[in-house]
């Protein structure tokens, strides 16, 4: 068992087992399956790309052998931060096969996360792509490599000096014959209890914790959201999202859409006509989208122009869609709209296909589990009847019993008795819930989670600031984006530029830089000196609707 990781109580685990939850499966064991059901069903489309479930056998079979050979081994950790491309699936696939245990960055972050990840980790390698998206991984590659004695950095492309490229790791078994490659293969021993992906957290009050999933409740996971989401072998499911999200990798993501044998489609882009081009040339049934991809179709021409009416689920994580969306969707593009809500760290709520039209437009989703136990409780943790707003607290087979080497954020997250602190307010009816907000500080930038502790960290390095204030303002399409409200020190001066061109050279993600810059001279306190945020909150929303207004 990996040092760092909280087992389930021996108790939960035989239950869990007993009541046929945990299958015994690995999640190549998973995928395996499907494999030898389907060899020749499509199982991956990415532009002209098109790879079978024998194709993804052979790859990570290939890929898993070769990275044995180079000295990586069950449990080691390895940070894999690519774009939407055959080779992540490939990858992720070769990694869990041989128990090693990807850590799944995302493609925005840059230097201070990566590097956090790999410390936290404690991973022996690193795996990039050569350019993305106009950025070159392999410079910052090459800077971890300086920082962590005999980090290893693979790169999909071409490689940098002192690491390999991914071309060349597979050539040093290109000439091997099947049977050593599965002896190869057969060296590396691990089990379904052994924790096979790290996640990362939404980061609420510093940089991201690691969630730690084992194979046996990650193929659960997969399993319950693909039933709850209708999926089956004639699903093709479109990830237009990072495959490194939980949302897109198995709730029901393309894990969900492995177990059953349906087809997953990568989209190249978020643009609204490429995605409806493909919609209509690979019959697309489910797509797993957010807010601002929804709103930007519903308030576009260009799905009329193709033939989407092989679509009939639009799923919505990260953010509560809209009512008025949701029966958009259903009258405009003739699909059911799917809400998603729940967490990286375990519980997911889906509303079902079949359920009455109420709460398939109101409804933030039930759990998928019937063991997963749920609770709406006040601040000193009292239960709550239905209908009262209060934390959401979750335990269950899928849902993890404490974070990655982290002692102390477990004091925080978890109670004693074990149940998962969400951090969300919600109101529950029955299992139906309904998402109200973060009780956490939190920004939510379309399914993008902001902390704002950790930006304003980042801002008060600067000299001119004296005080930094990081609150949501309210946005029509991304729900909420960041405003900074900052007090200068006598004399300095400050403009949105020069703060943005500051938090760049921090070598932080984009996504969490402030996306406008108030200065002022004071911040609204209460008897005790606590910044009033809600008051900067109202600030700024009433300030951006007299712009609008004017």
């Amino acid at each position: 068992m990996l040092d760092g990781f909280t087992p389930w109580p021996p108790e939960l685990a035989q239950r869990f087992r007993a009541a046929g939850y945990w299958e015994g499966l690995t999640l190549w064991g998973m995928v395996a399956r499907t494999v030898a059901r389907l060899p020749d069903k499509v199982a991956l489309v990415a532009g002209e790309r098109r790879e079978t479930y024998a194709d993804l056998d052979r790859a990570s079979t290939r890929l898993g052998a070769a990275l044995l050979r180079q000295g990586i081994r069950p449990l080691d950790r390895v940070v894999v931060q690519l774009p939407n491309t055959p080779e992540f699936v490939h990858w992720y696939l070769a990694l869990v096969r041989i128990g090693a245990i990807p850590v799944l960055a995302l493609r925005a972050h840059r230097h201070t996360e990566v590097r956090h990840f790999i410390r936290a980790s404690g991973a022996v390698a690193y795996v990039v792509p050569d350019v993305a998206h106009h950025f070159d991984y392999r410079p910052m590659a090459t800077q971890m490599q300086a920082e962590f004695a005999g980090l290893r950095v693979f790169v999909v492309g071409e490689a940098g000096e002192g690491q390999t490229a991914h071309a060349a790791l597979l050539g040093g078994v290109a000439g091997d014959t099947d049977a050593a490659i599965a002896a190869t293969l057969a060296t590396a021993r691990f089990e379904p209890t052994d924790v096979a992906t790290m996640l990362l957290s939404g980061g609420t009050t510093s940089l991201s914790k690691l969630i730690p999933r084992t194979h046996e409740d990650y193929v659960l996971n997969a399993r319950l959201c693909g039933r709850a989401g209708g999926f089956d072998e004639q699903t093709v499911f479109m990830a237009i999202l990072p495959l490194g999200h939980n949302y897109n990798l198995a709730s029901p993501g393309i894990l969900g859409a492995f177990y059953v044998g349906g087809t997953v489609v990568l989209a190249p882009s978020t643009d609204t006509a490429e995605i409806f081009r493909l919609v209509e040339r690979e019959r697309v049934t489910v797509i797993a989208a957010v807010v601002p991809l929804i709103s930007a179709w519903l308030g576009s021409d260009e799905p009329k122009r193709f033939d989407h009416s092989s679509l009939k689920v639009v799923q919505n994580g990260g953010a509560r869609l809209a009512p008025e969306l949701r029966q958009r969707l259903i009258s405009e593009l003739g699909c059911t709209p799917q809400e998603i809500y729940g967490t990286a760290e375990g519980l997911i709520n889906m509303t079902r296909l079949d359920d009455p039209l109420e709460l398939i437009l109101h409804s933030s989703g039930r759990p998928v589990c019937e063991d997963d136990e749920i609770a709406v409780v006040d601040d000193d943790g009292r239960e709550l009847p239905d209908g009262e707003a209060g934390e959401l607290i979750t335990r269950g087979p899928y849902t993890i019993r404490g974070y990655y080497r982290a002692p102390e954020k477990n004091t925080e997250a978890f109670t004693s008795d074990g149940f998962y602190r969400m951090g969300d307010i919600v109101r529950k009816w029955g299992r139906n819930i309904q998402a109200e907000g973060r009780r956490k500080d939190l920004i939510n930038r379309g399914g993008e989670k902001i902390s704002c502790e950790e930006v304003e960290n980042f801002i008060h390095r600067h000299p001119a600031v004296k005080s930094a204030c990081l609150v949501a303002m309210p946005d029509p399409v991304f729900g909420e984006k960041a405003c900074a409200f900052v007090i200068l020190r006598e004399g300095e001066s400050l403009s949105f530029e020069g703060l943005i061109a500051f938090l760049r050279s921090l070598q932080i993600a984009s996504y969490k830089l402030p996306e406008r810059l108030e200065v002022v001279t004071q911040f609204p306190l209460s008897p005790v000196g606590k910044i009033l945020k809600r008051e900067l909150r109202d600030a700024i929303a009433a300030r951006l609707d007299g712009e609008g207004t004017a």
